[in-house]
Parts: structure tokens; C-alpha cells; sequence
């Protein structure tokens, strides 16, 4: 498995490797990927809408867990996220927050499953 960024280059991915790779560890799966993209794009969104905010971010810890129900396939996409954003009040993180959800594109590309958001500041 290659990405065109690079991050990931010649990555062993096969159904084994998806519970197990070669050397024993646990693999990639799709549901992974996923939720990493999903994660690495909300937290991109967020930061641009605080930075427009005026209050940049000092450090965004954004998490995603996809669940996967079989037979059925992918039914929802968990995102937690901490965030130290100096300035900011409670009330305006949230809006940003809950904004970033309904804006990103993986949001916006999984809008067949439910999407929730637990967002804290730190």
C-alpha cells in the first residue's frame, strides 16, 4: 500500500495483514485508515476556523474510532478531540468545533453513518 504524499510506502496490506502482518503484529484495515483520515482532516478544519477566529490553537489532540458492525459495514465515526486554544471561550470552541464536524470533507464523505463529537478544551 503506497500513498502519493509517501507516508506510506510499499506497506504490507492483505486480508492476513489486516488482523495480522508477516512478522506477527497486527496490520492496517480499511476501518483504520479511515479513522485516521477522518481524525487528521477534522483537526485541520478546526485549526483553520480558529486561526480565522483569531485564536490559533496551541495544540489539537483529535482521535477517531469507526465502528465497524458485520454484515452491516461501517455505522459511525467517533471524534474526540483536547484542545489548548488560548482566548477562547467555552461556548465559542464548541461552536467552532461542532462547525468543523458539519465542514470536513471526510465528515462530509461519510454522511452515510453517523458522525459524533466529544470536544473538550483544555
Amino acid at each position: 500500500l503506497d500513498t502519493q504524499s509517501g507516508t506510506l510506502k510499499g506497506t504490507p496490506y492483505s486480508f492476513k495483514a489486516r488482523f495480522q502482518d508477516e512478522s506477527g503484529k497486527s496490520g492496517t484495515n480499511p476501518e483504520e485508515l479511515i479513522a485516521a483520515a477522518h481524525a487528521g482532516c477534522y483537526a485541520m478544519q478546526l485549526s483553520h476556523f480558529l486561526a480565522e477566529n483569531g485564536t490559533p490553537a496551541a495544540e489539537l489532540d483529535a482521535k477517531a474510532v469507526v465502528t465497524l458492525v458485520p454484515g452491516t459495514g461501517i455505522t459511525g465515526s467517533a471524534i474526540t478531540l483536547v484542545g489548548k486554544v488560548p482566548g477562547i471561550d467555552a461556548a465559542k470552541f464548541n461552536e467552532l468545533a461542532e462547525k468543523a464536524k458539519a465542514e470536513c470533507p471526510v465528515s462530509k464523505a461519510l454522511g452515510a453513518i453517523k458522525v459524533s463529537l466529544d470536544a473538550q478544551l483544555a
